[in-house]
């Protein structure tokens, strides 16, 4: 398996130089400046990729993300220019041999906490989605039409008691932790500027988001096939509606459903184990068994569970997700992979979502990504990984 670290780009406090002595090789990024629906122009793509492989052993592996247009998801607007503009990124990111690509298809937001530095028993910090904030946002702060109706009467209970004790800071803090997960530059909203982004999306059904990202996958699968380019969607993070907003790549069902729709290897899945481990019906060890032949790129990270639908970012080798298993499955498929002589037989993955700890604290590092937790993260990983890979030619 190839070790990569995801790098934010120029502006990203961790630096290449240092990256490179954390052990990994493949670096995952992408032109997070250039605005949604535009081209990724070669000239962009080989300036970013001589960047990277300026520093010793690196080389650009993976896209993350080329990110796909809200009028695309909504099926709205003219859509022809916005196809035609991620085909020609697919092109160019091809033309200069990056050939695995990440996206997402989540309405509007993307990873969603409600803590980003909930202080563990050892002093480090770890990221949270609590559902009683999440609730206490929705219903109280943003006071989204209809969202008391998506809640437990217990959970909208203890979020008025929340609300009710709640400081300004408390609810800015808040608001800046739901915020966070939007990727890159993207602008950040303010409760009054949500409410706004989020009319568009009144009445619009899973179902609806399927058919458009059906319209997606017919657009630019074949072109993707023609390049050699892997595309893989990550999953819904967390795997459920987030403030009425539909999510459909939150479970095996829809991971089923979703590769069905283009029967192509281009059409494939990023396995990420913490947004599946987030949901309480996920098994990612049979999600990763299943699927491994479409897998073509894995974000490994752990999260433990709370009966009440809140979850915590654990430790890599903690959690409720058995991270050995996981990886024993995609080194199997790599093997098989290897037997049949693909191009694509090593399968990229990277630490993700590490605890903050030592010199991280104060560090302004992208929330959940700092230097050191991820770091550990990936040594642990590592050794999993030559463990088994021992265990299976010293049987």
């Amino acid at each position: 398996m190839l070790e990569t670290w995801r790098w934010f780009g120029p502006l990203d406090d961790i630096s290449l130089a240092e990256i490179v002595q954390t052990g990994a090789r493949g670096i995952v990024t992408a032109l997070h400046e250039i605005p949604y629906g535009e081209v990724w122009s070669r000239d962009a793509i080989a300036a970013r990729k001589g960047l990277v492989e300026a520093q010793p052993g690196l080389h650009w592996s993976v896209v993350e993300s080329l990110p796909v247009h809200e009028d695309i998801k909504l099926g709205t607007g003219a859509l022809e220019p916005l196809f035609a503009a991620y085909r020609q990124s697919l092109a160019n990111l091809a033309a200069e041999g990056i050939t695995t690509v990440c996206y997402n298809f989540m309405p509007l937001l993307d990873w969603t906490r409600t803590d980003l530095e909930v202080v563990q028993p050892t002093g480090a910090t770890a990221l949270r989605f609590d559902i009683v904030r999440m609730v206490a946002f929705d219903c109280f702060m943003l006071e989204r039409a209809g969202a008391e109706d998506d809640y437990t009467a217990d959970v909208r209970a203890q979020a008025a008691a929340w609300i009710e004790t709640a400081t300004p800071e408390d609810r800015e803090t808040l608001l800046s932790s739901i915020m966070a997960g939007l990727p890159g530059a993207y602008a950040r909203f303010d409760v009054a500027g949500l409410r706004e982004a989020l009319i568009p999306w009144a009445g619009f059904t899973a179902d609806d988001l399927r058919a458009t990202l059906a319209r997606f996958l017919a657009e630019v699968v074949p072109t993707a096939e023609e390049l050699g380019v892997n595309l893989c969607i990550h999953p819904d993070d967390p795997p459920r509606p987030i403030l009425g907003l539909p999510r459909i790549v939150s479970g095996e069902d829809d991971i089923a459903y979703l590769l069905g729709l283009q029967d192509s290897r281009a059409n494939g899945l990023t396995l990420c184990t913490g947004s599946l481990g987030a949901g309480p019906d996920n098994d990612p060890v049979r999600i990763a068994q299943r699927f491994s032949d479409r897998i073509h790129f894995a974000h490994l990270r752990n999260v433990s569970k709370d009966a009440d639908g809140s979850f915590q970012e654990a430790e890599h080798l903690a959690g409720d997700t058995d991270m050995p298993a996981v990886l024993a499955a995609l080194l199997a498929e790599e093997t098989r992979r290897q037997a049949e002589g693909r191009a694509d037989a090593v399968i990229p993955f990277r630490p993700d979502h590490g605890h903050a700890m030592l010199q991280d604290i104060g560090r302004k590092t992208h929330p959940g990504y700092p230097l050191i937790g991820r770091m550990r993260g990936l040594a642990e990983l590592r050794g999993v990984i030559a463990g088994l890979q021992s265990r299976a030619s010293n049987p």
